[in-house]
This record gives structure tokens, C-alpha cells and sequence, in this order.
């Protein structure tokens, strides 16, 4: 099972990286005497853990003003003395009560398969708020650690995964993470899934299935909208109503969810289409006049103003598609902003 939150896929950094960032001692040791199949205890974490959580509170959440970085480091630091393969999800039990906070109605976004996708569109929790985008996730996203096995301190050249053992810090940790969000989200629930993915769009073995699924609150859930993403000239391996896809669809109905799928989610295509203006799938006649232009206002404009709203904003100059120049109005202060 693969680590979770919006750090899904876990590369290990190059050798000579890895030897530049490492405390002496440690990179002396060298790659080779790795003992674990992940990536090792990433250096100065409680320096990153704080930064984040400060940058999180100050910038992004000033309403959560009132939380303490450094409770919440200290509930969280414990697993660092444990057995790497003996840390359970209860033992962030702590960490996940100090650190967690409401989530917004109609905003859960779980995922599987597509995390840059998710990070993009999710829009670092303006538009939706995934689970790299809760004060408890975003902490630890795209972080390792772990105890040295048979000493004390931390093990920078591996980590464990659950290729080495079940209770290994790291996933226990995204376990305890997706339990907690799938329990706070409310109202509409969207799933963004990969219909490119070759083992299937929906894991039947994996944190939305093992994790959240199941800790889904039937009386605070509306419905739940499933998005089926097709990669931008990559293979349609599986839609609504196909292979892993209905078999979600079938336990979402047993469990007496209200459900519904989209194929190719057009706001979200869009967005995938910023980097394959060109390609036959991003071709603009393949969305209605109207809904084209909503659907590019919302997706490319921050505060957008559409051609329709009467409010005679100037025009943004968006990039070619099909080989024609578009434009689309949106507020003059989206302009300077658009990368």
C-alpha cells in the first residue's frame, strides 16, 4: 500500500542528494547499507513540521490562530522513539486532536492515482480541501521519518513501508490522517479517480477503500460524485460503470450512498488541458458554447467575470488551443497572477 495524502508516490532522491542533505555521519554510511525500501528520515523534519504548521496557521487558516505548533509537534514527536515497524495509527491519536479543525461542506475532495491533479485543482484548499490541504495532512506531506531500528535516534538512509512491515510510521500515520478526514467531510463528496491508471481506477485495496470509505458519515453525506479522469492522450482503460469503477459504484449503493459518475469531469479536463492546448482531446469544440465559457472562466480566472455577468471587465489572453488564440474576460487583477 502506498503512502497517502497528497504524496501518493514516494520516488527515493538521487544517491548524490541524498549524501549532500544527510547529517555526516549518515551519508558517510552511504545508500548501500540501507536497511528499509523507503526513503529515509528527511533532514531537519522538526524544522519542516513547524514551518509548515506556522506558514498553515498564519497564512493559509488564520482562523485556527489559536492551535499551538508546538503541542502539536510534541504529540506528534513520540514515534520517533518507537520500533519503526511497531508505530500504530493510535499513536498519532494526540497529534490528530490537537491538530484537526473543521473541514468545509461540499469541499472533500478524496482521491486515488492523481495526486498532482488533485494538488492543482484543489487549488491549496480554495476550491476544494483534499487531504494534503487539512492542517493534520499537510504537515507530513511528502515527509519520511523514522527510529533507527536496534538504536536510538533518527534513520536517515531508510525508512520502512509497507513492503517491510504493516505498522511502519508513515502509513500508520496516513491511516490515522484519512480516518479523521473521511469522518469530518460533510455534504457533497467528490472522488477523483484515474480511468488511465493501468491496475484499475479504484484500488479495492487501499486508503479510500480500506480508510475512508468505511468511516464515511452516512447522516452528514449528501451524496457522493464520482470523476472519472482520463490522462490527455493516454489510454482509456476504464470509465463509469467499468471494472473497478462499478465495483465502488455497486458498494457505494450497498452501503445506501446516493452516488453519481462522470466520465472526464469537464472543469478538471480543462485544467489538464493547460499543458496540451494543442492535442485533439483539448480541442474546444468539444464543449457546448456556453458551457465553454463557464467552464474556462472557473478553471483559468481567480474572481472570474464572465462575458454574460455584465460586468465588462477587460480581457485575459489565455494560451493557444487547436492552434487558434482565445480570449476569455476575467478581472484585470487575475492577469498579473496567470502563470
Amino acid at each position: 500500500m502506498e503512502a497517502r495524502g497528497c504524496a501518493r508516490s514516494r520516488r527515493p532522491l538521487p544517491a548524490l542528494l541524498l549524501f549532500v542533505m544527510l547529517p555526516p555521519a549518515a551519508g558517510a554510511a552511504g545508500a548501500a547499507d540501507a536497511r528499509w525500501s523507503g526513503q529515509g528520515t528527511i533532514p531537519h523534519l522538526q524544522s519542516i513540521f513547524l514551518g509548515r504548521c506556522a506558514e498553515y496557521i498564519a497564512v493559509l487558516s488564520p482562523e485556527l490562530r489559536d492551535k499551538n505548533c508546538t503541542a502539536i509537534w510534541e504529540a506528534f514527536k513520540p514515534v520517533l522513539d518507537k520500533d519503526p515497524c511497531s508505530v500504530l495509527p493510535s499513536d498519532y491519536d494526540l497529534f490528530i486532536n490537537l491538530s484537526r479543525h473543521s473541514i468545509p461542506r461540499d469541499k472533500s475532495l478524496f482521491w486515488e492515482n492523481n495526486h498532482l491533479l488533485v494538488t492543482s485543482y484543489a487549488e491549496n484548499g480554495r476550491r476544494f480541501m483534499p487531504l494534503c490541504n487539512v492542517l493534520y495532512g499537510m504537515v507530513g506531506d511528502f515527509l519520511s521519518w523514522c527510529r533507527q531500528k536496534n538504536a536510538s535516534g533518527l534513520d536517515y538512509q531508510s525508512c520502512p513501508t509497507s513492503e517491510d512491515c504493516e505498522n511502519n510510521p508513515v502509513d500508520s500515520y496516513w491511516k490515522s490522517a484519512s480516518i479523521q478526514y473521511a469522518k469530518d467531510s460533510s455534504g457533497v463528496i467528490y472522488v477523483m479517480l484515474n480511468g488511465s491508471e493501468p491496475t484499475g481506477a479504484y484500488p479495492v485495496q487501499g486508503f479510500f477503500a480500506d480508510f475512508e470509505i468505511p468511516h464515511l458519515q452516512k447522516d452528514k453525506i449528501t451524496r457522493i460524485e464520482i470523476w472519472v479522469m482520463h490522462e490527455i492522450g493516454g489510454s482509456n482503460v476504464e470509465s463509469c460503470g467499468e471494472g473497478s469503477v462499478k465495483i465502488l459504484e455497486e458498494r457505494l449503493k450497498k452501503m445506501g450512498f446516493q452516488y453519481s459518475c462522470i466520465n472526464d469531469y469537464k472543469p478538471v479536463k480543462l485544467l489538464q488541458c493547460v499543458q496540451h492546448s494543442t492535442h485533439p482531446d483539448c480541442a474546444l469544440n468539444s464543449f457546448a458554447p456556453k458551457q465553454s465559457w463557464d467552464l474556462m472562466c472557473w478553471t483559468f480566472c481567480d474572481f472570474l467575470a464572465c462575458p454574460y455577468s455584465g460586468r465588462g471587465h477587460p480581457l485575459a489572453l489565455l494560451p493557444e488551443a487547436t492552434g487558434h488564440a482565445f480570449q476569455l474576460p476575467c478581472r484585470a487583477d487575475t492577469q498579473a497572477r496567470s502563470t
